[in-house]
């Protein structure tokens, strides 16, 4: 990652040219000690809680989109184009961070996207083959 890239927010930051001069790098300094205070917190959380905690909000996201939620109006939430990006999204994350976390860790997640997977197969009125539906370029074919 290149200094570009990084936050910055120690005293020798680079001045953005259009700041009006309210603290450093445009931030006032109560908001600068709030974000310090938070980088500090995020620093102290396993990577093994980020990666899980992540994929959670994108199948709690893809089931709402399938039409699961629980709630009177799940009919009206359901959403099968962006459910498939959010199913496709997490099968990705999930293969990808499956080897960094271990099996006791991301077979729970698996579990949960192959439910996803079905669950969006029996929402759509014109269902994919195996092979075909939302994430299975990255996990291969989910039969029922």
């Amino acid at each position: 990652m290149t200094s570009e890239n990084t936050f910055r927010f120690d005293d020798d930051a680079p001045s953005d040219p259009h700041d009006q001069g309210s603290g450093v790098g445009g931030l006032e300094p109560e908001t600068k000690a709030a974000v310090d205070e938070q980088m500090r917190d995020i620093a102290e959380v396993p990577a093994i809680e980020v990666i899980t905690t992540s994929a959670v909000h994108l199948m709690s996201a893809a089931a709402v989109k399938c039409g699961l939620a629980d709630s009177p109006d799940a009919d009206d939430l359901k959403d099968l184009d962006e459910a498939r990006k959010l199913i496709t999204a997490l099968a990705g994350f999930v293969t990808a961070a499956a080897p960094e976390i271990g099996s006791q860790h991301a077979a729970p997640l698996r579990d949960g996207l192959r439910s996803l997977q079905l669950a969006f197969r029996e929402a759509s009125p014109y269902p994919d083959q195996p092979g075909q539906g939302p994430g299975e370029k990255f996990t291969g074919p989910v039969y029922s």
